[in-house]
């Protein structure tokens, strides 16, 4: 394969895993499914950090699909593109609607956190309820989102091991992952916090597979 794909490649995993991990793993004040009142003013205390980390974890899930599409460029010419091609677009799917709901509580983080300052109890209290019935159609995208990725990586993992492409265990790791991410999330909707194991697990693997490419070149 051309050294300079792979390592375009390659690259483009391992800044995407660092992106999203650093961002959300080192932000300030970390918001749940549902936003609290305690949420704006712990925000604007750090409001720069705060809004700087959330960029970088959004943009991570851009150069995420990157990776991806790069990733199937590099491998166009295999039989396994027809497995590849839509898996990217299902990943890609996926990532995008996270990112859209990750954007919303971006948004309405630092919004609120500007807006609410010195306000009343009783003013912060009505518009964290005012937030409530986007807020629940935004957990919406949480899910599909995840469950969309689940499903890319699956069919992904499927492509990469039919064609012999990648080590054995990066693929069944990306085919455990998939089915866990679609099965947690369906299976238990509700508890969307249980979800950060796998998030973590899927950092690993994108690095992992960052290596792998590498070492193709």
């Amino acid at each position: 394969m051309d050294a300079f794909a792979t390592q375009v490649t390659g690259w483009l995993f391992v800044a995407a895993a660092a992106m999203t991990w650093v961002g959300i793993t080192f932000l300030p004040v970390p918001i749940a499914s549902f936003f609290e009142r305690d949420d704006f003013a712990r925000v604007l205390e750090r409001f720069r950090v705060w809004i700087w980390l959330y960029r970088v974890h959004l943009f991570g899930y851009l150069v995420t699909l990157m990776a991806f599409v790069a990733l199937a460029t590099l491998l166009s010419d295999t039989p396994a593109r027809i497995l590849i091609w839509p898996a990217v677009a299902v990943c890609g799917a996926g990532l995008l609607t996270t990112a859209l709901a990750s954007a919303f509580y971006y948004h309405f983080g630092a919004w609120g956190a500007l807006d609410m300052k010195g306000r009343s109890p009783d003013a912060v209290d009505n518009f964290v309820a005012s937030l409530r019935v986007t807020t629940e159609y935004v957990t919406c995208l949480v899910r599909f989102g995840r469950v969309f990725f689940g499903l890319g990586q699956l069919v992904l993992a499927i492509g990469l091991l039919h064609g012999g492409l990648v080590p054995m265990w990066v693929g069944a790791s990306a085919a455990i992952l998939g089915i866990a991410a679609m099965a947690l999330t369906m299976g238990l909707p509700d508890d969307l916090h249980l979800y950060r194991y796998i998030f973590h697990l899927n950092i690993l693997w994108l690095v992992a597979l960052g290596v792998v490419v590498l070492r193709l070149g």
